[in-house]
């Protein structure tokens, strides 16, 4: 037991970085300047198209002062530091997929987190599915 109250002890001390911020840091930066640390890609995307990502951070404070759920279908959207913490409805096609938002998902979109395509599921075979089942019983 006192290994494991050690270790909690070690994961609380421990403060999330990214890229050398952590994560405070990153959420005093506006969105334009939290690209800077992110990777090529997501960094030219999210300085194409930062108004649509402040617009949708706006929208994510005011349904959360109004304590109702956040939901999208806006799966291109980069994930930013200001995002983290928060838990999204993603939707995938058919439904909303809940997605808590953790540092390490920062540079990454949305959509990645919720998969569109469910695993298939095959049933036994039918009748007629091989020759033997072709032969009806006496």
């Amino acid at each position: 037991m006192a290994k494991k109250k050690q270790r909690q002890a070690r994961a609380e001390k421990r403060t999330h970085m990214f890229r050398g911020k952590t994560l405070e840091e990153l959420k005093t930066l506006n969105v334009r300047e939290s690209a800077k640390f992110m990777k090529s890609r997501s960094r030219r995307s999210v300085l194409r198209t930062f108004g649509t990502i402040e617009k949708f951070i706006k929208r994510c404070d005011k349904k959360l002062a109004k304590n109702k759920k956040l939901k999208t279908h806006q799966r291109d959207i980069v994930i930013v530091p200001q995002l983290v913490g928060l838990t999204i409805g993603v939707h995938n096609g058919r439904n909303f997929q809940e997605v808590p938002i953790t540092v390490e998902m920062i540079g990454h979109r949305l959509g990645e987190f919720s998969q569109t395509r469910a695993k298939a599921t095959h049933t036994s075979m039918g009748i007629g599915a091989t020759k033997s089942s072709k032969a009806k019983k006496k």
